[in-house]
Parts: C-alpha cells; structure tokens; sequence
C-alpha cells in the first residue's frame, strides 16, 4: 500500500462475501479453544464434552462437511452465513486480524476456495442439517 494511502475498512465486505474463510483449505487450521468450546456449550445448553462429541475434529478444529465448509455455516440460497455467529470462535471473530482480507487479493486463494463455493451454491454437497 502506498504510504500516503489510508487502510480501507475491508470489514464491509464481509456483509457480501459468499462466506470464503468459510471452507477449509489444505494446510489451514481452525484453532478452537477451551473458552470457544465452552461458550458453544453455554450457547446450545449441553456439557462442553458434547460440543467436543458433535461438532470438534481432532482435538481442536470443527468438523467440515464434504465440500471443507464449516458445519455451522447456513447453506440457505441466499444466505450464505455463519448460524453461531454471536457466540463463534475467538479465531473466527477476529479474521482478518486487523488486515484486508485475503480473499480479496490472492487469486491463488480464489482459485482454490471459489469452485467450492459454486458446488455449495448448486445445492452439491448433501450432509444433513444439524440439530440441535
């Protein structure tokens, strides 16, 4: 960025964006900790080792549905958003980290992430809503 140039408040993309930090990309991780786990077991009223049972990968990441989103992003035709966004992961709250987001520059990254969108728009994954 120029130096005579001022930051651009990227945030207000996000209120348009497909939902890109959404899908999981090879080599990226979503960090969740012990205060999200337990902010998601407060939010849906069940023991924090539930929420580890039905929502966490591994030890620390959610689980991804066929196309690598995330299982808590509402896959309605229009409304490509986040169905835990109040009480979501500090990670996730916090992206882009005070920066623009990269979706917006990195064509490498749109190429990698924008085919799986289009199959999520086309209705091309199938797994099963979640309950609550």
């Amino acid at each position: 960025m120029p130096a005579n140039s001022s930051p651009l408040d990227h945030s207000v993309y996000c209120n348009f964006c497909p939902g890109y930090c959404c899908y999981k990309l090879p080599g990226s991780t979503l960090y969740i900790t012990a205060e999200d786990i337990n902010r998601l077991a407060r939010h849906f009223n069940i023991p924090d080792g539930e929420v580890r049972k039905r929502y966490i990968e591994g030890k620390n990441t959610f689980k991804t549905r066929k196309d690598g989103s995330c299982i808590f992003l509402a896959n309605g035709p229009l409304c490509k958003r986040c169905s835990i966004h109040m009480v979501r992961p500090r990670q996730c709250s916090e992206f882009p980290y005070n920066k623009p987001c990269p979706y917006l520059y990195r064509q490498d990254l749109l190429e990698k992430i924008q085919p799986k969108i289009e199959i999520s728009h086309a209705g091309g994954h199938r797994d099963p809503p979640l309950r609550w």
